[in-house]
């Protein structure tokens, strides 16, 4: 799969992710988090009002540490892809 081939898959899973209605379990939610910050390459703190939703973001964070832009993207699709085949 080409680069751009994975840019467009990822962005239809987050699409996907995003129009979804109903509520995804937590740890979905951090591991998506973490996929999604370093595909995007976005180096922001996580920045919830609450500490302990921001150490749970950090730790997802440091659990994705040393993926490339390209394997996050895949991990997120193939996440999504798992999620949503139920």
């Amino acid at each position: 799969m080409t680069s751009e081939e994975l840019h467009k898959e990822f962005e239809e899973a987050v699409e996907r992710v995003n129009s979804y209605e109903n509520l995804f379990p937590a740890d979905f939610l951090l591991r998506l988090y973490a996929y999604y910050k370093k595909a995007t390459q976005n180096s922001e703190p996580p920045s919830s009002r609450r500490s302990i939703i921001n150490a749970f973001k950090a730790n997802a964070l440091f659990q994705a540490r040393g993926l490339t832009e390209d394997q996050a993207k895949e991990h997120y699709v193939a996440l999504v892809k798992e999620y949503f085949k139920y």
